[in-house]
């Protein structure tokens, strides 16, 4: 996707010293964010809005996502978009063009305590957006884990979208 940033304008924080972003932007986000950090540059903020988070999902459910974009991958994205309104409308979303290896470092990526704890180390405050009805990632999992690292706003009633 592109372009989404107005489904979380009431949650970014405008500063030319934050980083964010949203699901499989916020793998990209945290390791632009440590680059940044391991140059030297300033980073205050790295926001994280509904982070991919697959790290407790097994190889069976990593495989059948592979094999079902593999398949029909124009069916494929037209479920994710729908689970990730779900239970709201859906609305008009402009996209890039994926790739099975985008969708591959996706589900494998492993979210790192100890890369968070350097950026928390290094004077950037983490923050964490979670939907409690995303219907895309294991919201549980993922609150378990960055609330030990991060400042975690879970959103009860919200989407993949944090929409309400």
């Amino acid at each position: 996707m592109k372009n989404e940033e107005h489904f979380f304008q009431e949650f970014i924080k405008e500063s030319d010293f934050t980083v964010c972003g949203f699901s499989y932007g916020a793998i990209k986000a945290y390791r632009y964010a440590k680059e940044c950090i391991s140059q030297g540059k300033r980073v205050d903020t790295l926001q994280l809005f509904s982070p991919a988070f697959f790290q407790t999902q097994g190889d069976k459910f990593k495989r059948l996502q592979m094999l079902s974009y593999s398949k029909e991958r124009k069916k494929y994205i037209e479920q994710f978009i729908d689970a990730c309104f779900s239970p709201y409308a859906k609305e008009e979303l402009e996209f890039q063009k994926t790739t099975k290896e985008e969708l591959e470092e996706l589900l494998n990526f492993q979210w790192s305590f100890d890369e968070l704890k350097f950026l928390i180390d290094n004077g950037v405050t983490v923050e964490v957006y979670l939907g409690g009805c995303d219907a895309i990632i294991d919201v549980d999992s993922a609150k378990d884990f960055f609330v030990k690292v991060a400042t975690v706003s879970y959103i009860k009633d919200a989407n993949h979208f944090l929409q309400l």
